[in-house]
C-alpha cells in the first residue's frame, strides 16, 4: 500500500510521526514530499522499523534525505506544488497529518483525483479547518471521500481499512 502524508513542512512533531508509523504494518510504503518539518519526523520513525518512505522531492529542496536502505529519493525539479501532483497521483490514500496551503492543496487534490483522503484534526493546524467548511465531500461531484480522525492511530488504521477496502472492490 502506497500511502501518501501531507504533512507540515516547518512544524515538527516526533509524537505524531511515532504514533502514527508505530500504527502501520510494516510492508507499507510511505510517499512524503520533502525531508523537513513534520515529513521527516514520519520518515525518521518509518526507518527506524524499516518502513520503505518515496521522497518525491520537488526542485531545490531544504535538505535531502540520507542515503538509506528504506528511502528512495525522486528529484522531480518540479516546484512545490507541481511535485504534489505526482504525490497525489501515486497513493492509495492520503493522509494529512496537519499543515498549512501546501497540505490542504494536497488534499484537495487527491480528492480531485478520487483518493480517499484521512485527515488529523485537532492539532492546531490550518488544515483543522476543512472539515468545518466542506465536511466529507469538497463539492457537490463527490470524486473522492475525506475521513476526519483524532489519533494519528485512527489515521493508520483506517488507512488500513481503506485500502482492503479498495482490494474488495477491485476483486
Amino acid at each position: 500500500m502506497n500511502i501518501g502524508i501531507a504533512a507540515s513542512s516547518q512544524v515538527s512533531d516526533s509524537k505524531i510521526a511515532e504514533r502514527f508509523v508505530n500504527s502501520l504494518p510494516q510492508n507499507s510504503r510511505l510517499i512524503v514530499g520533502g525531508y523537513w518539518g513534520l515529513m521527516k519526523d514520519v520518515a525518521d520513525s518509518a526507518s527506524k522499523r524499516g518502513i520503505q518512505v518515496v521522497f518525491i522531492l520537488p526542485s531545490e529542496p531544504k535538505a535531502r534525505p540520507p542515503q538509506t536502505r528504506e528511502f528512495i529519493s525522486v528529484d522531480t525539479g518540479m516546484e512545490f506544488r507541481a511535485r504534489s501532483v505526482l504525490i497525489c497521483r501515486s497513493c492509495d490514500v492520503l493522509v494529512a497529518l496537519g499543515g498549512e496551503v501546501g497540505t490542504m492543496i494536497e488534499i484537495f487534490m487527491a480528492y480531485a483525483m478520487g483518493k480517499p483522503v484521512i485527515v488529523l484534526t485537532g492539532k492546531g493546524f490550518s488544515s483543522d479547518k476543512i472539515k468545518a467548511c466542506f465536511g466529507d465531500t469538497l463539492d457537490s461531484r463527490a470524486t473522492g471521500r475525506i475521513y476526519y480522525v483524532d489519533t494519528p492511530e485512527e489515521a493508520a488504521k483506517l488507512a488500513m481499512t481503506l485500502q482492503s477496502k479498495d482490494i474488495v472492490e477491485m476483486g
